[in-house]
């Protein structure tokens, strides 16, 4: 069985249903949840802030994953910290400084995190891996859900996973993007620790626990 971490994304989840769809992920075997913060600015959609993250603290003790997709994201981390959450991603794309924004972000008491979009070459972030704590591999373009895997990703998470061993350190790397029970297997043994999923989490046709289910049995 190849094992993995699921933190299913809040972006695909019914929000006239919210507080029964966090449960269900908690009671369901999740290992995280993860929050989409996008400004309009750094991806086309607009999506949530400080509300969103405090209230889905207020119904679960999950760990909240918070990756920004956004300009300037130093501008809310003490905002988002003190909302609840446990870790935080920024994209190398929208960090001109991105030691700089590490170092920022290395003040408050959170997992600091580091995404890259497709087309974003992973030796871009070699020299800054002993600087964070985890890696997120966007497997789709970033700001909407329910696209495609991309399957140049794997090739991705299989250099960056060689790198990271070579440099004898222990960083997960998290894939975001496509995550169904077809993709699964493969990006696990690819080198993925932790997988994010919308659709295949949060659907009509089923429930969360179904969903959950079908991602974990993917991976026996």
């Amino acid at each position: 069985m190849a094992e993995f971490k699921l933190h299913p994304s809040i972006l695909s989840a019914d929000f006239s249903q919210l507080d029964r769809q966090i449960h269900e992920v908690e009671t369901c075997g999740a290992d995280g949840i993860h929050i989409d913060v996008m400004d309009g600015h750094f991806v086309p959609s607009i999506t949530f802030g400080t509300p969103i993250i405090k209230a889905v603290k207020s119904l679960s003790r999950l760990p909240l994953d918070i990756h920004m997709m956004t300009t300037h994201p130093e501008n809310q981390f003490s905002e988002f910290v003190a909302a609840g959450a446990d870790s935080i991603t920024v994209h190398y794309e929208a960090c001109p400084t991105l030691i700089h924004t590490l170092v920022e972000l290395g003040k408050f008491d959170v997992r600091k995190c580091v995404a890259l979009n497709p087309r974003t070459p992973v030796e871009k972030i070699f020299d800054i891996l002993h600087m964070v704590d985890r890696i997120l591999i966007m497997s789709v373009e970033p700001g909407a859900g329910g696209q495609n895997f991309i399957p140049e990703s794997l090739m991705k998470i299989q250099t960056l996973s060689k790198e990271i061993e070579s440099q004898g350190l222990s960083i997960p790397i998290q894939v975001d993007g496509g995550i169904n029970p077809d993709t699964t297997l493969e990006t696990v043994r690819s080198g993925a620790n932790i997988l994010v999923a919308g659709s295949a989490v949060f659907n009509d046709t089923f429930s969360v626990c179904d969903g959950i289910s079908k991602l974990r049995n993917s991976s026996l």
